[in-house]
């Protein structure tokens, strides 16, 4: 998803012009990131949760010459669907098998 896709659901769901239905997008967005970063996580009913997790300190290899290299410890983010999202996703997977299957 990209913030013109979010824009554009925005905009055909409300009459607003497109760079307002912009600007809201952005603040969306903007919204989820300051929560992610308040409290380490957010939560979509029937969506999902993005979650912040750590990574530890590790060796990597530096595929192209053979060395190993550290890398620091950090964090990401992570994403966990819903058990709505997660059985709507397979239903449509299902569905979509079974029409390449016919074709």
């Amino acid at each position: 998803m990209s913030k013109k896709f979010l824009a554009d659901a925005i905009q055909n769901s409300i009459e607003i012009t497109g760079v307002g239905a912009n600007a809201l997008a952005g603040d969306i967005i903007e919204a989820i990131k300051g929560e992610i970063v308040k409290n380490g996580r957010f939560t979509i009913p029937d969506f999902g949760a993005f979650i912040v997790r750590e990574t530890p300190k590790r060796t990597a290899m530096n595929p192209r010459t053979g060395e190993k290299v550290a890398v620091k410890a950090g964090a990401t983010v992570r994403f966990k669907p819903s058990p709505a999202l997660r059985d709507a996703a397979f239903a449509a997977m299902k569905k979509s098998k079974r029409k390449a299957a016919k074709a």
